[in-house]
């Protein structure tokens, strides 16, 4: 039976079985899975909705934002090395995505319960970097350990079925 691609949406209700959305979702190999920094689920806009002005932080002041994360992140790593957190080695992950005992709580908590691995470990800790980045944070909060972790819905999904 072909899967009616409505599971997760607001308006309809999927009818697949459990096991069917288990082996459809089996399909994505946690390895490949592991190797995707940020999974997030984008749920249909309504009509009404895309003719609105909208009130989220606007394209400008967004590249803004990303720019200053670069230039962070070039003092970080030094001019010319082109380093970028998403390219941090293990090493550098070490030194500059320390935690502190709340955040370090969290991430456990995450690893245990989605039943994460060692990469998956290492790309929310390089994601948290960035979120603290865009928040012009020197260190990494329990806040930004929590965003980045929400964004491995795909490492939820598959726990889940």
């Amino acid at each position: 039976m072909k899967p009616c691609g409505f599971l997760g949406d607001p308006k309809r209700a999927c009818k697949c079985a459990p096991i069917a959305i288990e082996k459809y979702m089996s399909r994505i190999s946690g390895p490949l899975l592991d190797r995707i920094d940020l999974h997030i689920e984008v749920p249909p806009v309504p009509f009404e909705d895309l003719s609105k002005p909208g009130d989220g932080t606007g394209s400008a002041a967004m590249r803004e934002q990303v720019f200053a994360a670069r230039a962070i992140q070039t003092k970080r790593f030094g001019p010319g090395a082109g380093g970028l957190n998403g390219r941090m080695t293990s090493k550098q992950i070490r030194a500059h995505c320390v935690l502190d005992a709340a955040g370090q709580a969290t991430l456990k908590e995450a690893m245990e319960a989605l039943g994460l691995s060692a990469r998956a470990h290492d790309r929310i800790l390089r994601v948290a970097r960035t979120v603290a980045d865009l928040s012009a944070s020197e260190t990494i909060t329990q806040d930004h350990v929590a965003e980045a972790i929400g964004f491995r819905a795909l490492d939820r999904k598959l726990w889940e079925a």
